[in-house]
């Protein structure tokens, strides 16, 4: 696996090419700008990319907008964006850019190292990586959207899941439930927010985006 990361803090970027190194994976460059990291991804074509939400000249969205501009220069790229902040509309910008291998973490998701490593295998396996707390919030936020109130609290539990990425097994596991009982309430969070199995688009996916959609909707 070969990845970039772009980090305005030294200490961070550096701490992160040497954990990942450490952990046998191949750091190709590092950068701390938004624009040395698309340099970089042009020259290094790497597998992932690692962005801090908020590097110079403005620290405000410049990671986000260098995670879009990078999967359209390479749409094969994985995208792990770090945030030290909940910050809700650029959860949204993103995944609603791209749904498959998109990671949105909190930076401090990163000393937790195998929830980290965790999330970024996920992401470089094409799948998505959603911090729960930003999952808790966004949640929150859209409580009173019609749709999710047709949900149990049970199938709200495993949505939350699905939108940090968890598979059936996995979410299975973290709520003590079976497979099947797992399956069940997938079916039913689908039928409760009108995604038709005849639908071209990932139910899955959007599920999850339902409700991402709804907090970009009320600001």
């Amino acid at each position: 696996m070969r990845i970039v990361i772009a980090e305005d803090d030294p200490l961070l970027r550096e701490g992160l090419a040497l954990l990942l190194r450490a952990e046998g994976l191949d750091v190709v460059a590092t950068a701390g700008t938004a624009d040395g990291i698309l340099d970089a991804i042009d020259e290094h074509e790497p597998d992932v990319a690692i962005l801090d939400v908020r590097m110079p000249p403005t620290h405000t969205d410049e990671g986000i907008v260098a995670a879009v501009e990078a999967r359209r220069r390479r749409p094969g790229l994985a995208v792990l964006v770090l945030s030290a902040y909940v910050e809700q509309s650029f959860a949204t910008d993103l995944l609603t850019g791209g749904v498959t291998g998109v990671g949105y973490l909190l930076k401090e998701r990163v000393g937790r190292v195998e929830e980290f490593l965790d999330a970024l295998h996920r992401v470089a396996d094409g799948g998505t990586a959603i911090d729960p707390d930003v999952v808790a919030q966004l949640f929150t936020r859209s409580r009173d959207d019609t749709r999710l109130e047709r949900l149990s609290p049970r199938e709200r539990d495993v949505l939350a899941l699905m939108a940090e990425g968890l598979g059936n097994s996995a979410i299975a596991e973290r709520l003590v439930v079976t497979d099947g009982a797992v399956h069940k309430h997938i079916r039913s969070i689908f039928a409760k927010l009108d995604l038709s199995p005849t639908d071209r688009t990932d139910r899955r996916v959007a599920a999850v985006l339902r409700y991402l959609e709804d907090v970009r909707r009320r600001g």
